[in-house]
This record gives C-alpha cells, structure tokens and sequence, in this order.
C-alpha cells in the first residue's frame, strides 16, 4: 500500500532554519546529482544506502525529516520516504515542488559537496584575512632552503596521493597540538595547505587563534594553486608529526581551551552527557583523535571523526540542523580546537571533560548501525564460477558497489548499477535465468536483491534472484578471475562526486572553476540567509 506523506514548503523549512530547531533536510539522490545542485544544509542520503546510513546519521526516530529527490524524470522521495518509515522515522516529510520548488520559490542553490563547511571557511578568511601565501612564494622560500615547515591539514591518503615538496602529514585536529614538535623554534615560517583553500583556512587560523609565535600562513589555493602555477607535487609521501612532547602538550591545552572558551564551548562531565539527549533533542557523540586512536580505546557510543575532518564534512557528520554535538580526545587540545569552529558555525558543542584511560573501555571500529538485511537466496563463488563457465549468457552479475571500486576490479562480465535504479538497470541488461547481486561484502547486494526480486515479479519475469555469498571479497579472495574498468554499465556512475581537487589529473579548467566558485562562496551565503555563522 502507498503511503502520502505530508509536504513541508521552502518557507517552513526555512523557517525552522531560522529558529534553529532540529530538521535534516535530506537530498535522496546519488552523490553527482546531489553536488550539481542543492540547498545549503541539505544532507546528502543516497536512496541507495538509505537502510545502512539512516540510523547512525540520523539516530533519533522523531527528528523531523524534510525529502527531495527528483531523478530522470522519476520522484525517489516518496520511495525513501517509505523506507524511512519502514525504519521506524514518525516525522517524515517531501519538499514541497522538490527542489524545483524551493528554486522557484528563491530559495539558493549551491554546488559542491560538503558547502556549508567551505562556505564557512570562506567567510573566515573575508572577516580574519588569514595570512597567505602564493605557491610561487612558498616553492621560492623551499628552493632557497628557508626556515620553513609545510603541513598538509589532510587526510594522511590525501597526502599520500600528492604534497607539496617537503611537506609533513599533520591533519587538521592535530596542529595545534604538534606544530611545536615540527617548529620549536618561533622565526620558522609555518605553512599550512590542503587540496584547495578550506582546509588551509582554517588550519591556519587555528594556528593563529590558538597564538602560536611562529608566522604561519596558508599556501594559498592548496594543491590546486600549486598545480595551477607549473609546479610539481610529489606523490607517495610518508611523512608524519613527532608525539607532541610534554612541555608542548601542556601550551597547548591551555591555548585551545582559552580558544574554545571565546567561542563558547562547553564543557561536560562523562557521567553527564545523558542529560542532553531530551526528548527532542538529537546528541551525536564525535572521538576527534586519529582513527589509529580510536580503535586502540574509545569511549562508549562515541564515533570516529577525526577533528579536521569533522569540521570539513559536518554536513555528513552531522546531517540533523540544531543538534547538540559532544566531542571527547585524551589530551585537552584537540576536542576543544575542533569545538571551537563548530561552535562558530552555529552548533551547540560540549567537551568532555577528563576522564580516567579506563574510561576509554572500547576497542576497535565502531560496530554498523542498520537493520538485518534482508533473507535471500546465496551463491557460493564456486557455483556462480561454474555457472559463468558452463552456461554463458545465462546468468547476469548486477555489481552493486562502488562505482571506483567497480572500476578498480570486478567479476568479468559483472553489470555496474546503482541500485536505486534497477528498474533502468534491467531494462540495458540482456534478459537472464538468474541473476547474481554482488557488492563489496554482499551487505548492500542483500538489499538490491530484495528490490530486484520485487522488480522482476512486477513484469511478470520467473527469474531466479540470489546474492553472491561473500561478495566481491570471497570472489578475490578465491583467486577467481577479475577485471577492470567500464566495460558493462548499466545505469551511470552517478555515485559519486568526482572532486576537481582530488587525484594527479583534474584538468586546469576545472581546478580553476571550482577556485571561482569558491571565492563566491561568502556572496551565496549572504544571499541564503540561513547561517549562524559567527567568527571570533
């Protein structure tokens, strides 16, 4: 049976924006359609994750949950509507006119992934014109053998993919805690850079903010400012930040807690964190150290995310607006740094205060928050193989997983589809007696498997249905024949947003194009209106 669900206007959400009430506003679609165009704090959820991302994104059941999705001429709000109330959501709801109308009612679109980070960024730099520099500038102070120390705020396989020469992997959470370690001496000139501007921003005025003696300054437009000046970037790099010290450690605390002071963050006792979690209240509890940290010893029902990286994606983190954010670390320095921006983005933050090592009981990654898959028919890796060998044409591989990872290695022969849409995806597939859904570890294949099932049923097709038992994994792990690339696509690798910062070959236009729109950011913001953004 077919639920309607109620609408909610741009001008109501708008509305509880303005208020700071909780909402996520959720865009269904994949990762590229979401990235060419949306409104400031909607949240990507691909309809295709949704039953293995809902829970943990979203953790309280009566958040109020605002839908939109148009794709290809097809709604998939009402679908994703209906799986979230499957999932037990109550406050479920779809934008009114989807995003055609809160375009058509002047609502602001932007572009990008992970926009109200950047856009913030952008506006600290506007209001606290943080110190750059050029790439020219930095490469001559590197080529002369200056007293300088480069730090790449990124993540350590960011860095590894391509630095700056001579460059040291010092992610974002950590600089303040370790530039002591990497620049004792207070004339070394200290350059911060990411990919693109963001990341070096807000590294860099951490730096500042947190009083450091050193001049410290961005590399102006990160990697792509690098590239776009003729210069080579190194690959494969490994170098990382010493162990802060104590004597460091201790002007480090004191500095990142006057910082977060200013901004306004709080602090809370362990034993006290329940008390924020009311009744219409959502808490999401963040362990800001390395992932490496985490897994030796966490705190109970904390997540992994990394300080740097927290406040570059918070709109993934953290896709519910007016949420209450708890940040925990072992060393009173990078909770606090990390609170401090997000509570100049607007959010309510707290730090835990010291807590015994004890406390920290929990070992490993963080255990999957999502419901059983469904219960379908497997194969194993030794019948499907035989099936390939024996009977050609007859069995379909449908390949659910990532699209890299598609393109990385695959079942020859395997189908790439998205599977929110399968229904397109069967009608380029050459009809089958059965047919084989496989991602990377048969999780998300489980779920495809249930859709297709229901599907093929619809079109009056007896075709058997099963999931390869293992996934891709087992198949590797056999030893089983493998290969490359797009050779059979059935829908388009719309998965994923391909970044014109990432990778060695992103062409100029593009870098250069994304530099653009960046610098308009500040423009956009004030022509939204939304924010609560303030800049100590």
């Amino acid at each position: 049976m077919t639920i309607r669900f109620p609408t909610l206007s741009f001008a109501a959400v708008r509305a509880e924006l303005l208020a700071r009430r909780e909402i996520a506003l959720l865009d269904v679609r994949e990762e590229d359609p979401f990235a060419q165009a949306h409104p400031l704090w909607a949240a990507n959820l691909p309809l295709s994750k949704l039953e293995l991302e809902a829970w943990r994104r979203i953790p309280r059941r009566d958040t109020l949950i605002v839908l939109y999705g148009d794709h290809a001429g097809s709604d998939l709000a009402p679908i994703a509507a209906q799986r979230l109330a499957e999932l037990g959501y109550t406050r479920v709801h779809v934008l009114e006119g989807g995003l055609d109308g809160w375009r058509e009612a002047g609502g602001e679109l932007f572009r990008d992934v992970n926009v109200p980070s950047k856009a913030f960024g952008e506006l600290v730099e506007h209001e606290r014109h943080t110190p750059s520099l050029s790439a020219q500038e930095v490469k001559a102070l590197i080529d002369a053998k200056a007293d300088v120390v480069v730090l790449d705020a990124r993540r350590f396989d960011e860095y590894q993919t391509m630095s700056i020469p001579t460059a040291t992997s010092v992610p974002g959470a950590e600089l303040v805690l370790r530039v002591r370690a990497l620049a004792p001496d207070p004339a070394t000139q200290v350059i911060v850079n990411c990919a693109g501007r963001t990341r070096s921003i807000i590294g860099t005025q951490s730096l500042v903010n947190a009083g450091i003696p050193n001049p410290v300054a961005a590399l102006r437009n990160g990697t792509i400012g690098w590239k776009l000046a003729g210069q080579a970037l190194d690959h494969e790099a490994s170098r990382r930040a010493p162990e802060a010290g104590e004597a460091n450690r201790a002007v480090a605390r004191a500095s990142a807690q006057e910082v977060a002071q200013r901004a306004g963050v709080k602090c809370i006792a362990l034993d006290a964190i329940e008390s924020l979690e009311a009744p219409d209240r959502t808490v999401y509890r963040f362990d800001v150290r390395t992932p490496e940290e985490y897994e030796a010893g966490h705190l109970p029902h904390f997540a992994s995310a990394p300080g740097g990286q927290l406040v570059q994606e918070t709109d993934h983190q953290a896709p519910v607006c007016g949420a209450r954010i708890v940040l925990a670390d072992d060393d009173g320095v990078r909770a606090p740094m990390t609170a401090s921006w997000l509570a100049q983005m607007g959010w309510e933050v707290y730090v835990v205060e010291d807590h015994p090592t004890s406390a920290r009981q929990v070992r490993g990654a963080a255990a999957p928050v999502h419901p059983d898959a469904p219960v379908v028919d497997e194969v194993s890796v030794t019948e499907l193989a035989r099936h390939l060998r024996e009977s050609p044409g007859t069995t379909a591989v449908i390949d659910v997983t990532a699209g890299v990872n598609h393109a990385r290695r695959h079942i020859p022969g395997a189908w790439f589809a998205i599977r929110a849409q399968l229904a397109q995806a069967i009608e380029a597939i050459q009809p089958a007696r059965r047919y084989v859904l496989t991602c990377g570890s048969s999780l998300l294949a489980r779920f495809a498997a249930k859709d297709l099932r229901s599907l093929l049923k619809a079109r009056g097709s007896e075709a058997e249905v099963s999931v390869l038992a293992g996934g891709n994994a087992a198949w590797f792990a056999a030893g089983e024949p493998e290969e490359s690339g797009w050779k059979n696509v059935a829908t388009p690798a719309t998965d994923r947003y391909r970044r014109p910062y990432e990778g060695t070959d992103a062409p100029a236009e593009a870098m250069q194009a994304y530099l653009d729109w960046e610098f308009g950011l500040v423009a956009q913001l004030a022509a939204d209106g939304t924010h609560h953004f303030h800049v100590i």
